[in-house]
């Protein structure tokens, strides 16, 4: 077989044409339903983090409970829970006004995918704040610096070079997980190749999903890359 056959075979015009522009759509909303969920589980994960490290027995014991929980089941489950099972009480969110969320597969996902890196990005904070030497802090304290003020100019940007990579890659394993989104009717880009293959039962329609997902986390990686090498620009 030559090279013109072999493409010929890996990509069909008419087809890709046909479904080039729902692939694109089914991109962005991959790309917005990651982003999204990602920078929210930051700002939660961040919370989550400090409440562990808290003084407090029983924030320690609840922050602990939701990231063992989150953490330690998968995310299909986590996502059937909210949009099957929560979703089964209809008259009861009816009653409270909260049925517009749960009918929504866009919001349930992203609520689930938002809960569930949370509890990730929440213990890989953890780690990268007790990182920081002791000595940061009390020099700080040494120098009159509040509680927040340390936090937000002394330990925060020291712990950020610490935990980029280990970020990154949750990142990265969340923009694979997000393929599961399709399983509740959501058009991402598992989603669109799904409905295309049912369409057109052409292999190759999974192989430009495949080869799109690994265009988004090499972008990412690159991206990433670059941002550790800035960050750590001024050590040594």
């Amino acid at each position: 077989m030559n090279i013109e056959s072999l493409l010929s075979a890996l990509l069909n015009l008419e087809l890709f044409e046909r479904y080039a522009p729902r692939f694109i759509d089914g991109l962005l909303v991959t790309a917005k339903l990651v982003a999204i969920s990602f920078s929210l589980g930051a700002l939660l994960g961040l919370l989550l983090a400090l409440g562990r490290l808290s003084s407090n027995r029983w924030l320690r014991g609840i922050t602990g409970t939701y990231m063992y929980f989150f953490r330690g089941s998968p995310l299909l489950a986590q996502l059937f829970m909210l949009y099957y099972g929560l979703g089964s009480f209809k008259s009861f969110w009816q009653d409270v006004g909260l049925w517009w969320f749960f009918r929504d597969a866009w919001l349930c996902t992203l609520l689930a995918f938002t809960l569930n890196t949370a509890a990730y990005q929440a213990e890989i904070m953890r780690g990268a704040l007790t990182a920081v030497a002791p000595g940061q802090r009390e020099a700080a304290q040494m120098l009159g610096l509040s509680r927040w003020a340390t936090l937000q100019k002394v330990i925060l940007p020291q712990s950020l070079l610490v935990a980029v990579g280990p970020l990154g890659n949750e990142l990265i394993l969340m923009i694979k997980a997000s393929s599961i989104a399709s399983l509740v009717t959501l058009y991402d880009l598992m989603g669109v190749a799904k409905l295309a293959f049912s369409r057109s039962f052409d292999f190759q329609i999974y192989l430009w999903a495949a080869v799109l997902y690994l265009a988004i986390v090499e972008v990412v990686r690159r991206t990433l890359r670059r941002l550790e090498r800035s960050l750590s620009k001024h050590i040594g």
